[in-house]
């Protein structure tokens, strides 16, 4: 199974839902805003690339793109770093090499050494930190992890208010090269956040019932099975299948809108100032839109739910893009930023939640990367595909209709396979009660069960005084599972009868 080598949860334990969790958080808060935002803010420094290397706008702009492929491209390679290593050690080395790639690069001579330090290296810095970021999230949170998913990934939007205005303020006062020089110290503080990164371990009364336990003991000397550093299981998994095609499809259209509305606005006759304020908007709104999405989606009779609404939130950001499309004049697209921060948000919010619920802890680690491979190919393809479009037509009305279709298509997909293909079979009662015993255990409701059901071979009065006693310890653990089971505690009493 996928899991990590050196902070794996270790089974059986809780995940805290608080505690140290919070600061796990506000770690995976900094790194996502980092990871989403950073791309967009090295733009700010484009106009000064450009005059420095004498090279054209599409030049400068593959540095985003090859920092968007290094975060979603490089999925597996960080899988396998975590399976092997942990997420803290690679958090660390991350956090590393995204500084020393900025750092590199404001010493660049020509533009291809740019594309070398901030695309690639920081791009992979970035990269071997967001992916963890999330893989502890989800070991730390549980019942508040759709809360939790909502306020970390309300990182990109802040980030992106912050990280744009202070890149336009250093460049006036330190150049390009200074510029990069003081974003690649700030980007050490995701060293800092991979401090947080705390392995769980399981709570010293469960330790302690371990050692006291001969059969632990003896499960503690054998060898552990290899673990696999890349678990291509998942594939197996339907729900998995189908979430990675819809996210695929999406991704296509996804992230076109931001990419052209201000150039739309331009377009329609509007000032660069007046234009640019648009993804301020877009942004200010999706800042609030995630972390209340992810409120909602925590909501008990949402949360079994939550397949649904992400389709939702999908189908909200494609009709969005129809829509707007059709915008005329600067009211009609700040209308549409308005309406496509809140969907985006909650598409945003909701994404890895899913993923979470579909795949589970164990294999989740393998399984983002995976997701993130296949929609690295897809993030390629969209927006120069939707600019092609853009060069034929010469209209934004088509771009924004191929966009939205895109979107809405993976809705349907997700949704119709999740309904139609994803059959939850109902267990058994002699399942869920074997269940319920072995969390009783755990918990130590019943700890002297074992002990008295093996003094059974000694003598015939032991032998019934123990059987009473273990007919006693099940009742006891039936009274704490009759919502799972109502009809054991009869069958108890009838065979205690006989």
């Amino acid at each position: 199974m996928g899991g990590a080598v050196v902070d794996d949860a270790p089974p059986g334990v809780k995940a805290p839902d608080g505690g140290w969790g919070w600061a796990v958080l506000v770690g995976g808060f900094v790194i996502t805003g980092f990871s989403y935002a950073f791309p967009k803010a090295v733009s700010v420094f484009f106009k000064e690339l450009i005059r420095e290397f004498d090279v054209g706008y599409s030049d400068t702009a593959w540095i985003s793109s090859i920092l968007l492929a290094m975060l979603y491209g490089t999925g597996p390679l960080c899988s396998v770093m975590v399976n092997r290593f942990g997420c803290r050690p690679v958090m660390m080395v991350g956090g590393l090499f995204a500084s020393l790639g900025m750092i590199l690069a404001s010493f660049a001579t020509s533009i291809i050494h740019i594309y070398l330090c901030t695309g690639v290296i920081t791009g992979l810095g970035l990269a071997l930190n967001f992916q963890p970021s999330l893989i502890m999230l989800n070991r730390y949170f549980n019942e508040k992890r759709p809360l939790a998913n909502g306020l970390a990934a309300a990182g990109s939007p802040v980030a992106l208010c912050c990280l744009s205005p202070l890149g336009q303020v250093l460049q006036y006062q330190y150049g390009w090269r200074g510029g990069f020089l003081i974003l690649g110290g700030l980007l050490l503080n995701c060293c800092a956040c991979a401090a947080l990164m705390r392995p769980l371990l399981p709570p010293k009364k469960s330790q302690d019932l371990e050692l006291s336990d001969p059969a632990a003991v003896e499960m503690e000397k054998k060898p552990l099975p290899k673990k696999k550093l890349l678990d291509f299981s998942v594939f197996k998994d339907r729900g998995f299948v189908i979430y990675t095609l819809a996210a695929s499809i999406m991704v296509l259209g996804l992230f076109v809108p931001p990419v052209f509305v201000v150039n739309y606005a331009k377009g329609l006759g509007n000032e660069d100032t007046k234009s640019a304020l648009l993804l301020t908007i877009l942004g200010f709104i999706d800042m609030f839109a995630r972390p209340a999405c992810g409120l909602l989606a925590g909501l008990k009779w949402v949360r079994p739910r939550v397949v649904y609404l992400f389709s939702f939130a999908i189908i909200f950001n494609g009709c969005t893009d129809l829509v707007g499309s059709q915008a005329t004049d600067y009211t009609g697209l700040v209308i549409f930023c308005i309406f496509f921060g809140m969907s985006y948000g909650m598409v945003g919010a909701l994404q890895f939640e899913v993923l979470m619920t579909i795949v589970g802890t164990e294999k989740f680690s393998s399984a983002i990367g995976l997701v993130l491979l296949m929609e690295a190919i897809a993030v390629l393809v969209g927006p120069p595909g939707a600019g092609r479009l853009l060069d034929y037509t010469h209209q934004y009305m088509h771009v924004f209709l191929l966009a939205g279709s895109e979107v809405v298509l993976s809705a349907f997909v997700i949704a119709l396979g999740n309904f139609f293909f994803i059959k939850k079979k109902p267990n058994e009662p002699e399942a869920k009660l074997e269940m319920a015993v072995t969390a009783a255990e755990r918990d130590g409701l019943n700890p002297g069960l074992e002990k008295e059901e093996g003094e059974e071979d000694e003598e015939g009065e032991e032998e019934l005084k123990g059987k009473e006693n273990g007919t006693a310890g099940n009742h006891k653990v039936e009274e704490d599972v009759v919502e799972v089971k109502e009809n054991g505690s009869i069958e108890e009493e009838e065979s205690t009868s006989i």
